[in-house]
């Protein structure tokens, strides 16, 4: 990356991180500090915790979409003061019901798609994904931090502290947009990272995307509804203070993140993805019946909440690469979107659901819920064929060659490991689905129609 590349790219990371953080830190100690607000009942503390889901997910595409008439800062800006706003609104009261209005302000400030158009406007194709893997990266670290620091400031400031503290770094994000991140000069629509409103049907009707999406519903509705349950079983059935959970998450988050890691090898290198996804899954479910017998042993409770988020972080990380691999080709990016859409829908239903199952048949009504859903997820990953090991591939194109559009696309299907190509004429790109073990690039050079120096 040049320069101004990696200034935007750390640039735009950090907002995206400082966002994320903000939303996340309030799901470990809600269900603890929230019982004392007026009018809560253990359904509306779980409506309240996946609001934001629910504005996310109806606002997700429709704000890419409309950056693209308005301009992406001037989206974002919105999006933050939305942000900021929902926060304050939330960390003003003591209502259940102005705080459930704040967390889906909150969610209405809905960038992440907006981000990533950005991300394209202002990196080239060839270091797009080193780019959304800084973006996914700081995604990670963002949840991870924030099991740390959500129960260190509730215990200090309670949840008005924790919905401040959040305002405050969507204004600190407002201001790295307006002084860090450079103004691009024109709107690059790669399909890769920005939605299409032509895309969508196509998206919307493959089979193996919708298993995918179901999957990070189903991975976000049991991430949610878990922290219904887990804080109280902490603090009431293991007898582990509210100001102690922090160095809990913390040990459980560390480990687990590294024990994943070789999974990940295992199913990308050697080709195993399948049965590593179907295995996660399973070790998931496994986790989430386990924590309905760890009553009196904070020992077996840190052990089943390491292999809970061990399967946790390696779904989570497995997913998205898997989108990328199964989207058709110039169909990345409103893939992406749809599934962003399903992960708010899940972490909606998830906090939703799970307050009103908590208000009716308590934990263990909660915990059997997840264990059925992730097992319906099993079975629906069982029956998954096994997974493309393609790639996006993005081939610049001369403007002035004698070949016809017939010609070129007929040409590049031509070649060893592609699998789909799909030419946008006025962008002068092709984009390519590829499988690297079989693809040769000096082949593709060597055709008439490819612009040297500019395809990746």
């Amino acid at each position: 990356m040049n320069a101004l590349e990696k200034r935007s790219v750390v640039a735009l990371a950090s907002v995206y991180a400082m966002r994320m953080l903000g939303l996340f830190m309030i799901m470990p100690v809600f269900v603890l500090l929230g019982s004392d607000l007026q009018g809560a009942t253990p359904a509306l503390i779980g409506f309240a915790i996946g609001a934001y889901g629910l504005s996310q997910a109806l606002l997700q595409i429709p704000f890419g979409l409309m950056s693209d008439r308005v301009g992406r800062k001037r989206m974002i800006y919105i999006g933050l003061v939305l942000f900021a706003a929902g926060s304050v609104l939330a960390g003003a009261t003591d209502s259940i019901y102005v705080i459930i209005i704040g967390r889906l302000l909150q969610g209405a400030g809905a960038i992440a798609s907006v981000l990533m158009a950005m991300l394209s406007d202002l990196t080239r194709e060839e270091q797009r994904t080193k780019a959304m893997a800084t973006v996914g990266i700081s995604i990670g670290l963002s949840f991870s931090v924030s099991l740390v620091i959500g129960p260190l400031l509730g215990s200090l400031w309670g949840l008005s502290g924790i919905f401040y503290t959040t305002a405050v770094l969507a204004l600190l994000a407002l201001v790295v947009v307006a002084k860090v991140v450079p103004t691009p000069h024109q709107h690059k629509l790669s399909a890769d990272t920005h939605p299409a409103r032509e895309m969508v049907g196509k998206v919307l009707v493959d089979g193996r995307l919708l298993r995918l999406d179901f999957g990070i519903f189903a991975l976000h509705f049991t991430l949610t509804a878990l922290f219904l349950v887990f804080p109280t079983m902490l603090q009431d059935q293991l007898g582990l203070a509210a100001t102690s959970h922090w160095w809990f998450y913390l040990s459980v988050m560390i480990t687990s993140f590294f024990a994943m890691v070789p999974f990940i090898i295992l199913g990308e290198k050697k080709r195993k993805m399948k049965p590593v996804l179907c295995g996660a899954i399973a070790l998931l479910a496994l986790a989430t019946a386990g924590l309905t017998g760890v009553t009196g042993s904070l020992g077996l409770a840190w052990g089943v909440l390491f292999f809970f988020f061990m399967a946790f972080n390696l779904l989570e990380a497995s997913l998205p690469s898997l989108i990328s691999k199964e989207a058709p080709a110039a169909s990345k990016g409103t893939a992406m979107g749809v599934y962003s859409t399903s992960q708010f829908f899940g972490a909606f239903l998830g906090g939703a659901l799970g307050g009103y199952l908590l208000q009716v048949a308590g934990l263990e009504g909660v915990l059997w819920l997840m264990v059925g859903g992730l097992v319906i997820w099993l079975v629906v990953a069982l029956t998954m064929p096994t997974p493309s090991y393609t790639t996006s591939f993005v081939v610049q194109l001369q403007h002035a060659v004698a070949a016809t559009l017939d010609e070129i696309d007929q040409g590049l299907r031509n070649l060893p490991g592609v699998a789909d190509v799909v030419i946008v004429e006025e962008a002068a790109t092709a984009y390519l689905k590829v499988d690297r073990q079989y693809f040769n690039e000096d082949q593709l050079a060597r055709l008439e129609f490819v612009r040297q120096g500019d395809n990746t």
